[in-house]
């Protein structure tokens, strides 16, 4: 029987008191799902609300351990600069914790960037530099561009470190030191599958590692935007922020995954707006893209399970774009009703990769296995 170490995540965290505001990131809650899809009465669903963090969201976690890594190694002097390139969650972690710390932060950015993610880098004292959008590749992406700006402006100014998030190989230590340990104290047993959505790879390549070593059964469930790169699919325009590379991140590696989802803008965006008139959670694009293709996952089961869904951030930075109706119907993406949102999940997402010990699962169709071989 599934046991939930509620107390813990109640309990210590009104009696906890942080000295700085990096010992306050990760003591965040566990919230079970009811309402979102009926599949929620079948299976036990969880998620892990990363969007409790100081800056909102999951990447406080890299910043801090990334931060305290380059002071350690003296990357990082007093009086420094931070300089990093980020269309959202991992800039605004930074321009956090370098504010507490007394460093100058530039964040590196584009016009994809929210609205409400600029205002919020300025309210943190951070300096911006945006890339123009003559500097986007064939698909429309401006990773490389802000990365190249990022790393020339490191360059120059003196006393400056780049975290660089997507090749900085001890990004994924953060979630083995953070998200992993706080998921296997919360569970027993351990959950039967967590679903994470993939960027940088750190969040996969860090919970993976420790579950292979420490629950083998746990399925590992990685969740990208279609139209990105990263799942060797072919590339497009999308609108989600917060999911999706022109390229693969060096920390990315199939043996990490069990299985692989693509969402369209269109499921996940809609999913976000369910999700709040449902279980009264706002919370980001790139959350409604994971829920997605954790409840097509759950579809799939021939028998009850509990899964963890990992919150990346809160709704409140996509207040102009994805919770803004006029601004979806501008992008042709208008919502789809509950029932549509059902539907699709369940007759739309199938994985799009299997590792080797999944593809003879016995509800995967036989030409569906076919069609999976190429990608490992």
């Amino acid at each position: 029987m599934l046991s939930i170490a509620s107390n813990r995540f109640t309990t210590e965290t009104r009696a906890f008191i942080a000295k700085s505001i990096d010992q306050a990131i990760g003591h965040v809650p566990f919230v079970q799902l009811h309402r979102i899809h009926p599949l929620c009465k079948k299976h036990h669903v969880f998620i892990k609300l990363e969007s409790c963090n100081p800056s909102g969201s999951i990447k406080d976690k890299n910043a801090a351990y990334l931060i305290n890594h380059a002071e350690q190694q003296g990357l990082l002097q007093p009086g420094g600069t931070i300089i990093e390139s980020s269309s959202g969650n991992f800039g605004l972690a930074l321009a956090s914790i370098g504010a507490a710390k007394g460093y100058k932060v530039i964040i590196v950015i584009d016009a994809k960037t929210p609205p409400p993610v600029l205002k919020m880098l300025k309210a943190y004292g951070a300096q911006l530099v945006e890339v123009p959008l003559s500097k986007a590749d064939a698909a429309g992406s401006m990773q490389k561009a802000r990365m190249a700006k990022a790393k020339d402006l490191s360059e120059k100014i003196s006393n400056a470190f780049y975290p660089c998030q997507h090749l900085n190989p001890n990004n994924p230590t953060a979630h083995q030191v953070y998200t992993a340990q706080e998921i296997t104290a919360a569970f027993n047993p351990m959950p039967d599958a967590v679903v994470l959505g993939v960027s940088t790879a750190g969040q996969l390549a860090g919970i993976a590692r420790h579950f292979r070593e420490y629950s083998p059964h746990t399925d590992i469930i990685c969740v990208d935007v279609a139209g990105s790169g990263v799942l060797g699919q072919p590339r497009h325009a999308y609108k989600m922020t917060g999911l999706g590379l022109s390229f693969a991140p060096p920390e990315f590696n199939y043996d990490h995954l069990d299985y692989g989802y693509n969402v369209t803008d269109h499921i996940a965006f809609s999913m976000c707006h369910h999700l709040a008139r449902q279980e009264g959670l706002l919370l980001g694009a790139s959350t409604g893209a994971i829920i997605s293709a954790g409840l097509a996952y759950l579809h799939q089961q021939s028998r009850d399970v509990s899964i963890v869904l990992i919150n990346p951030d809160r709704g409140d930075r996509y207040l102009d774009t994805v919770f803004n109706v006029n601004w979806l119907e501008s992008n042709h993406l208008p919502l789809l009703e509950l029932h549509e949102l059902h539907a699709a999940i369940c007759q739309q997402l199938q994985p799009i990769y299997l590792s080797s010990k999944k593809r003879n699962h016995q509800y995967l169709p036989a030409r569906a296995i076919q069609e999976y071989y190429h990608l490992e």
